[in-house]
């Protein structure tokens, strides 16, 4: 018997383990713990969140709630070890690039146990943002690196993994978007507005956030474009307070769910975000969608998919906003092994270690 950790480390982690903890639940010959480096009561965590992605919620709580990245990263340590000691474990599955992510990886190898990496390879070649960083570390530490493409193994093999650590499973999102596409929810914000008339727009970089002046001039140019469409941002915290400030024509909506989310971005007639996760989304939903960032960790999004890059450049955004407005997007396709059974590949892989 295999017993697996699944680590998360933030909200968006379990929209990509889901999948992997339903197929171990349905495998014979392996086990698994979900963790979890926050409180239980965690705000970020609604309340249907489980019941959304179809999954039990964590078995264990690690509790560390901070937002300096240094003592955050100590005190997951700690905890982290903790549970090891008191929990048989034979693989531990870490998510993305946290910084509790890293922790957690750390911990891990000098334990001596197994450290698998979801999803290894990811890069923006910024050695300036933590998060880069966190990845070069995880991935140096893992015995398993699963990616998600062809562009991610050449990345890890550049920097010296050995070939026999490598598994392309594919893009787990797609596992979560390919068995919830029938469940979404029409959210009440669409109560007035038709599919397919309105953009949605979804900020959370913090760099982008921080430069108020900037931000404002990408907004009005948003505005500008997109005259007689309806802007619907679902944001929060310091994204929601940023732009509550501006008192711009945007439609701000409260927090939704992940059911309710799923549908305004797959009816939506186009995506402006800096997320990667959201633009993966767009791709599988084929609607065209703007990046206000210079670089993606995805790039099969914007080769093969529906993604386009605008970095802060104003005038950039204005010119891909023209071509969304007047219907001349480019056509995107699916990228390889975007088939929604990269769960299913990565517990096949843990039973044959």
């Amino acid at each position: 018997m295999q017993n697996v950790c699944v680590f998360t480390g933030a909200r968006p982690n379990f929209v990509k383990v889901a999948p992997i903890v339903r197929a171990i639940i349905k495998t014979e010959g392996i086990a698994y713990q979900l963790v979890y480096a926050g409180r239980q009561d965690d705000p970020t965590l609604e309340a249907s969140l489980f019941d959304d992605l179809q999954m039990p919620k964590p078995d264990i709580y690690l509790g560390v709630d901070c937002e300096n990245l240094n003592e955050l990263t100590g005190r997951v340590m700690a905890e982290f070890e903790n549970y090891l000691n008191h929990h048989s474990t034979d693989i531990v599955i870490v998510v993305d690039d946290l910084a509790s992510t890293m922790a957690a990886a750390i911990v891990t190898k000098k334990r001596g146990v197994k450290l698998a990496h979801l999803v290894a390879g990811t890069r923006s070649f910024d050695i300036n943002m933590p998060k880069e960083i966190n990845r070069l570390v995880i991935d140096g530490l893992s015995d398993l690196l699963f990616t998600a493409g062809v562009s991610n193994n050449s990345i890890v093999t550049r920097e010296g993994a050995d070939m026999q650590k490598i598994y392309m499973v594919g893009n787990i999102l797609m596992d979560s978007l390919r068995a919830n596409h029938d469940r979404w929810m029409r959210p009440q914000c669409l109560e007035n507005v038709s599919d397919g008339q309105y953009i949605v727009l979804t900020l959370n970089r913090k760099v982008l956030l921080a430069d108020t002046d900037k931000l404002q001039h990408l907004l009005a140019t948003i505005i500008d474009v997109c005259t007689g469409c309806e802007i619907i941002a679902p944001l929060r915290g310091v994204a929601r307070e940023a732009v509550e400030k501006m008192s711009l024509p945007i439609t701000l909506v409260p927090t939704l769910s992940y059911l309710e989310f799923g549908y305004l971005a797959a009816h939506a007639k186009g995506v402006i975000t800096d997320s990667g996760n959201v633009a993966e989304e767009a791709t599988f939903n084929h609607v065209p969608c703007i990046t206000l960032n210079s670089y993606t960790e995805h790039i099969e999004t914007v080769n093969v998919g529906t993604n386009v890059l605008v970095g802060e450049d104003c005038q950039k955004l204005h010119d891909a906003l023209k071509l969304l407005m007047a219907g001349n997007w480019k056509h995107g396709d699916l990228p390889d092994r975007w088939d929604g059974r990269s769960a299913e590949r990565i517990v096949q892989t843990l039973l044959d270690l």
